[in-house]
């Protein structure tokens, strides 16, 4: 049944997406059958969406008793801890991004985690060859697991703009992890995309697998009584029992000594990380970026996260054209051609900007922008693009030369973006993840949760002479990120919010969703749910498989030269696709729309306190 709605509502979505704006907008979301799940809401006092409806159901509950935006995008990112711990909970982080309405206030949280203090710029060099890990390798081992921070951004946020406390936030989690929930087809499905990494651990064999070391049947009932007793224990002591107290000293004697199954052969480079290291981690409050577009201020996350940058520099780019004017394939080209220019700045120039110098106002500036809109004509550019000069003054036409772009490691696709909203209209868009499904595989024992391998997301070799790097290892730096959603206003009232899963293609479903929504006139349930193509300066551009299917595609190769490889694999493929999204549309007079996937990853879910027409 799911395939068969996911064939209907892609077909569709593909019609809408050569379609007028008219006929797009009229899209509805459709859930799937059988699970519970609406991927649209409406109503007042509140909403949330997520990727789970446990997940969603915690932060309405915790709304309903008093809780703000805030302590909704707690409850229920903890609770997507417990119901898909694949790519969320304790043991890893992400970037909240908050609009506080008492003061119409923009304010976001780097929840990013860093790298150990022993971590070097050739962490990721076999030393035997002297050539880079393979990234599946790399990715498996606990080498690559960065300090959690999660933990510390839901402190953080509650104890500066939060009605609860940590403690009553996390009762809906620890409810569901106490009674447990049904494993269903996508649950088992992002168990075997991880089944080799899992059956490493005996910790994680024991929570998630069978005995027998297989995925767990679909309808059986898991329970995580460890995780329910951390989250009591947090509850309890606050994140000083993990940042100077026994949950650290169990992740850190886990991740450098990992208990491995006899005989494995997976797991072979521990990890690095000490109690210093946990005692140092800070999440830090910091300003959003912001550019115009269409009328529209665009919020988003400032570096080490390179989503509000990017995302940014390629809608200053697109300002130059006027896209609901132009065909349809026009459109669609000036798209991939500003976000291939993007990429390559952000490759450049983005990383942790306490260890870099990043030229954020320079990739922020409509100025430089135009030195990188004008040198696209008719043809596709040739990827990679050399990067651009984001440094004043800013003129002409030219790139920098070739050898000034680094070598840029893969990005893990596997994330979650949550968007709640109160009765007193503040916003919370919070994108976490433990990266990759399933993280590292190691669960923490007698702690129910596992590990992320964020680190990965660094560039593993060191440059050529002469090239500039930002995002190489170093102790306690973070690597960058493309996780960043954003919150757009108009005229100083907030009207939507947007944020994604994907790695790399984060960038690019955000930006497309916005461009489906206010150049296309697409409804935003339907910008959300339409076929995605992305390009992140490279050779081909990745396109979903009702986008590589169309017309449009093949119009967009015929007079534009534009190159696509299709994203394959069951209704979408785990490991290489445009992720999942999350929306929110503020609809006046108290009314909230809450927006999640209708088909991806097997659809979101979307509640509000008040359901309403």
């Amino acid at each position: 049944m799911r395939r068969l709605v996911a064939v209907f509502v892609m077909s569709v979505l593909t019609a809408a997406l050569l379609a007028s704006p008219s006929v797009a907008s009229a899209i509805p979301g459709r859930a799937l059958s059988g699970t519970g799940k609406e991927p649209v809401a409406v109503g007042t006092g509140g909403a949330v969406a997520s990727m789970d409806l446990d997940a969603s159901k915690a932060g309405i509950t915790v709304l309903k008793h008093g809780g703000n935006a805030i302590d909704a995008a707690v409850a229920t990112a903890s609770t997507l801890g417990v119901t898909n711990p694949f790519v969320a909970g304790p043991g890893g982080g992400g970037f909240m991004v908050i609009y506080l309405a008492k003061s119409h206030q923009v304010v976001t949280i780097d929840g990013r985690e860093t790298c150990p203090s022993a971590c070097t710029p050739s962490m990721f060099i076999d030393p035997k060859t002297g050539q880079p890990l393979g990234y599946d390798y790399a990715s498996d081992q606990p080498l690559a697991t960065g300090v959690p921070s999660m933990v510390a951004t839901w402190a953080k946020a509650l104890r500066l703009y939060g009605r609860k406390s940590l403690a009553a936030d996390l009762r809906p989690a620890i409810k569901v992890a106490d009674r447990g929930f049904r494993v269903n087809a996508d649950f088992r499905q992002l168990t075997e995309s991880g089944l080799a990494e899992l059956r490493a651990y005996p910790a994680s064999r024991a929570l998630l697998l069978t005995p027998a070391g297989n995925p767990l049947p679909v309808g059986y009932l898991l329970r995580n009584p460890d995780l329910a007793r951390t989250y009591r224990l947090l509850g309890r002591h606050g994140p000083s029992y993990l940042y100077d107290g026994p949950l650290g000293r169990a992740i850190v004697h886990a991740d450098d000594h990992p208990a491995v199954t006899p005989g494995n052969t997976l797991v072979t480079l521990p990890g690095i990380m000490t109690m210093s290291d946990l005692r140092a981690y800070t999440a830090r409050v910091q300003a959003p970026t912001r550019v115009r577009y269409r009328g529209l201020d665009i919020y988003s996350m400032a570096p080490p996260s390179s989503s509000g940058s990017t995302v940014g520099e390629a809608l200053n780019i697109l300002s130059g054209w006027n896209l609901s004017a132009e065909p349809r394939a026009t459109a669609l080209f000036h798209y991939l051609e500003a976000s291939r220019l993007a990429y390559a700045d952000r490759d450049a120039y983005v990383g942790d900007p306490r260890y870099v110098a990043v030229p954020l106002h320079g990739l922020l500036s409509p100025a430089f922008a135009a030195t990188r809109r004008c040198l696209v004509h008719q043809k596709a550019l040739v990827s990679p693009v050399p990067p651009g000069d984001p440094f004043p003054p800013y003129q002409g036409c030219q790139s920098q030369p070739s050898p000034q772009a680094p070598t840029i490691s893969a990005e893990g696709r596997h994330t979650n973006n949550i968007v709640t909203v109160d009765k007193w209209g503040n916003i919370v868009a919070y994108t976490n993840t433990i990266n990759f499904f399933g993280g590292s595989g190691m669960t923490v024992p007698g702690y129910g949760f596992l590990l992320n391998n964020e680190m990965t997301d660094f560039d593993f070799a060191p440059p050529a002479p002469g090239v500039y790097d930002p995002n190489l290892p170093a102790g306690r730096k973070q690597p960058r990120s493309s996780m960043g959603p954003v919150i757009a206003f108009r005229d100083g009232t907030p009207v939507f919010s947007v944020g994604a899963a994907g790695g790399s293609t984060i960038i690019t479903t955000i930006l497309q969703i916005i461009l489906n929504h206010v150049d296309f006139g697409m409804s935003l349930p339907a910008a959300v749910a339409a076929p995605r193509v992305s390009q992140t300066n490279s050779p081909t551009s990745l396109a979903e498989p009702a986008f590589y299917n169309s017309a449009l595609r093949r119009q967009l190769t015929r007079e534009f030269g534009e190159q696509f490889t299709e994203a394959t694999g069951p209704i979408l493929p785990l490991d290489h696709y445009p992720g999942d999204a999350t929306a929110l549309q503020i609809l006046g007079h108290g009314r909230f729309e809450a927006i999640a996937e209708p088909v991806r990853l097997g659809g979101g879910s979307a509640l509000v306190v008040n359901p309403s027409p």
